[in-house]
């Protein structure tokens, strides 16, 4: 296993801009105060530091030159803090950490983007990136589900999708009076995404169960294993591969994720967070 390198000193960052998605859920665009980090790619993430509470890893949901977006949704202390950040305020970030989705080797083929919840926001990049170079890919299907239709992020981004030519479907668990969509899990939708299955990639995120789900049925269906990439998830604490902490078998996905692709994540899958 290759030595973890030290990690580097935050650098700092102001907030930009801020818009609330949902109740719980809010986008922060963060600048660099002096110089900024290496460019990222979409699928990366940043240790992003909320001073005097802690550091969490976030992917990005935007990149435009330096400014850097990310989604966060309130669940704890630091992803609190980082939530409630208003323009003006200062964070540290570390980054750019990870792999990406590896988009330029999916050239030519049908795509499909399958979101669960949040998982949305680090593939929102990644649609941006294809629609703007869309001679480049095959049919671009947005797959997207949500717990409640009040859970739904990135609606404004949804429209103009759909506006740019990608075919995107929308299906939530529990819907309430005024939803008029679609009413189930997330893989229901595949049936009618448009993709030849030896001439696609697929790439997914959100909760391991619905990853599970999502990429056996497409190998079912006959996407190769090496063509379905996924985010994954495991507690980081030091985004380094020091402290062990977000382990996934043989992996650190801090240094060697989170995008992985299915060949190597079917085995690891098996093993439950706890």
């Amino acid at each position: 296993m290759t030595a973890a390198a030290p990690a580097p000193a935050p650098v700092p960052y102001r907030v930009a801009g801020r818009k609330d998605e949902t109740a719980d859920t809010a986008e922060i665009v963060l600048e660099p105060v002096a110089s900024a980090l290496p460019p990222f790619v979409p699928g990366q993430f940043a240790m992003v530091y909320a001073f005097g509470v802690g550091d969490i890893p976030l992917s990005l949901s935007g990149i435009s030159g330096s400014r850097l977006t990310h989604t966060i949704r309130a669940v704890g202390a630091v992803s609190g803090a980082l939530h409630g950040l208003h323009p003006g305020e200062t964070v540290g970030v570390r980054g750019p950490l990870g792999t990406g989705w590896d988009l330029p080797t999916a050239a030519g083929r049908d795509l499909v983007i399958v979101a669960g919840g949040i998982g949305l926001a680090p593939l929102r990049p990644l649609v941006h990136d294809v629609l703007a170079l869309p001679q480049r890919y095959g049919r671009l299907n947005v797959l997207i589900g949500a717990r409640t239709p009040g859970d739904l992020i990135c609606t404004r981004d949804i429209d103009r999708w759909r506006e740019a030519g990608a075919r995107v479907q929308v299906t939530v668990d529990r819907p309430d009076d005024r939803w008029q969509g679609d009413v189930g899990v997330v893989t229901a939708l595949l049936d009618r995404a448009r993709f030849d299955p030896a001439e696609a990639a697929a790439f997914l995120c959100g909760p391991e169960v619905m990853i599970r789900a999502t990429a056996r049925d497409l190998v079912h269906r006959g996407l190769a294993p090496d063509q379905i990439r996924m985010s994954l998830e495991r507690t980081m604490h030091c985004g380094t591969g020091h402290c062990g902490h977000c382990q996934l078998g043989p992996l650190l996905l801090c240094r060697d994720g989170p995008v992985v692709d299915w060949t190597r994540a079917e085995a690891l899958l098996a093993v439950r967070e706890l």
